[in-house]
């Protein structure tokens, strides 16, 4: 399913043989350089040391004594490496068929055993997704679709904090605040019509203690197992997740389980943490609540200590948490949280107090920073928020806009359904583009631009490619591939070529941002392609560049996929 991996397999047992007659056993990885000056590359600095000579030497001396090779063309040592030249014919002929044969599979790599649980978005059920946030959904979404074309089994879930003092407020506000003393909403969803009585359930517990009093109780009586209460919360909590998922599906973003914090105490695992926490030998004890003494665990200042009750006995989130990962643990082999940059305390506490509960086991964390606007950042206490509903509407508006500028043939309802298109997968691939780790500022000039990185840009390389396909009709897929030897030919099929490793590292490394970078660069390459070369003219080198077109357009279909964006064959 990799077209390159035959030409890898030569190179890595060649280099092995000239390794070998240096007096080296070894198995160096083969790179595909950046630099474009070879096809492939083996670095010769990690034998330095037990060859005792610079790697400039080395590779020298192993391109010396490489064995015959039938798949490359070229091989030379250059600054420490071993570079090779793939046979152009040969890959060119073994790529497009590959691609063609493949179709939708193309890229994806063999079933594999293991099995991966993937928590991501889990935002509290008070409000609906804001800006700030929507990088969670959209890099968990991404990297579960990333992992499943690797071959795992990827299951996504969403934790509902349904226990908590938010969502306990919230449904005691629905139940005691009348609709009309509550603001009027702009947006007829049950996320956003909700809102208003968070803000002012908030408000009448900041200034009357009545209130504070009776939402405490209420968190009381939750955690005792009232059954009313619980089911209240849960409803409450049910109405705000409709809408939160609503919103999801706008941006391609599907889960398929939803576990509710409110059963870890239901079902007394919670409760069971918390009895074992209180035996472990760093367990102590402030004015009735518990917390684990973390000093000495590499946690330092207010973060050494680690609550799991409160002072009345009620558990935290904290130990919920706990509870669910200990369950999590026992359903799948590999466990992934995608968390915001303000839980790398509370996870670096998680996985303390796992190894203090005897386990073995932590979550791998992907930790993310928090999208802004231009104008600045965002606060949900206070009101002061852009809503992903908000950003979607007007990234659907935008790409309107664009579309009836360029396209006045299409009738409305065609220019909505490609406006839908772009909108939606301009905000989805402008937020992956970045590396999860590093600050994004979601700027319109950036996430609409049809010439540069982004999503509007690559859409249009596919429809591009189905034009030129649509124009053409039939072609001989059984043409002579090896006639593809131009240069401009030769680039875009050693970038079509590179799909499968760029999935593999993705998914293996968790480096999703690598995906829209590749989108790119299949789509510059493409534009360079059919710009230089006259697709449609000469018989036998026009069923082969159509060939090619026909790969180009499967391989950004795939891509795209992958990214959660659709393929538009028209914009």
């Amino acid at each position: 399913m990799d077209p390159l991996q035959p030409f890898r397999d030569e190179v890595e047992n060649a280099a092995s043989l000239a390794f070998r007659a240096l007096g080296c056993e070894v198995n160096l990885d083969v790179e595909i350089p950046s630099s474009g000056i070879a096809d492939l590359a083996i670095p010769c600095f990690p034998l330095a040391k037990v060859l005792r000579k610079s790697p400039i030497l080395i590779a020298e001396e192993a391109a010396a004594k490489l064995p015959p090779l039938t798949q490359v063309s070229r091989a030379w040592a250059e600054k420490g490496y071993l570079n090779f030249k793939i046979d152009e014919a040969i890959l060119a002929r073994s790529t497009v068929e590959m691609i063609l044969r493949e179709g939708a599979r193309y890229g994806r790599g063999e079933e594999k055993k293991e099995s991966i649980l993937l928590e991501h978005t889990s935002v509290n059920p008070t409000g609906p997704i804001h800006v700030g946030r929507a990088r969670n959904p959209i890099i968990g979404d991404t990297l579960a679709r990333c992992m499943r074309a690797c071959g795992y089994a990827v299951t996504t879930e969403y934790l509902v904090n349904d226990v908590g003092k938010q969502v306990v407020l919230l449904a005691w506000g629905l139940e005691h605040i009348p609709p009309s003393e509550v603001d009027a909403v702009e947006r007829d969803k049950a996320d956003h019509r909700l809102v208003p009585f968070y803000r002012k359930a908030n408000e009448m517990m900041e200034g009357d203690p009545l209130v504070a009093e009776q939402v405490a109780d209420m968190l009381v009586r939750f955690e005792a197992g009232d059954a009313e209460v619980i089911d209240t919360v849960r409803k409450t909590a049910k109405l705000m997740l409709d809408g939160i998922v609503e919103s999801l599906d706008d941006i391609n973003v599907h889960i398929e389980n939803f576990v509710w914090e409110s059963d870890f105490i239901k079902d007394g695992s919670a409760h069971r943490v918390v009895e074992a926490l209180k035996k472990c030998e760093v367990c102590k004890e402030d004015e009735g609540a518990h917390y684990l003494d973390l000093e000495g665990c590499g946690i330092h200042g207010r973060g050494t200590k680690f609550f799991f009750t409160r002072a009345d006995g009620t558990t935290l989130y904290t130990t919920r948490d706990i509870a669910y990962h200990l369950n999590k643990f026992s359903r799948a082999d590999r466990v992934i949280n995608i968390l915001g940059e303000d839980q790398k305390l509370g996870q670096a506490q998680l996985a303390n107090a796992l190894r203090f509960l005897g386990k073995k086991r932590i979550p791998e964390c992907i930790f993310y920073s928090f999208v802004s606007l231009p104008e600045g950042r965002m606060s949900t206490r206070k009101g002061v928020v852009v809503y992903l509903d908000d950003l979607i509407e007007e990234a659907e508006e935008r790409a309107l806009e664009e579309v009836k500028k360029r396209r006045t043939d299409l009738s409305q309802e065609k220019m909505e359904s490609i406006a839908r298109a772009i909108g939606r997968g301009a905000v989805r691939y402008n937020i992956v583009r970045i590396q999860p780790e590093k600050q994004l500022v979601f700027r319109w000039e950036d996430a609409l631009n049809f010439e540069g990185n982004s999503a509007p840009f690559v859409q249009y390389a596919h429809a591009r490619a189905c034009s030129i396909l649509r124009k053409a009709g039939d072609f001989d897929r059984s043409v002579d591939l090896t006639l593809l030897s131009n240069e401009y030919e030769i680039r875009l099929i050693k970038t079509l070529a590179r799909l499968p490793s760029v999935i593999e590292e993705a998914g293996e490394k968790a480096r999703i941002h690598l995906l829209p970078a590749y989108c790119q660069e299949v789509a510059t390459t493409f534009n360079q392609f059919y710009t230089y070369v006259p697709v449609l003219k000469g018989e036998e080198l026009k069923d082969a560049r159509l060939a090619l077109v026909e790969a180009t357009r499967i391989v950004l279909v795939n891509a795209l996929g992958i990214l959660g964006l659709r393929a538009p064959e028209e914009m």
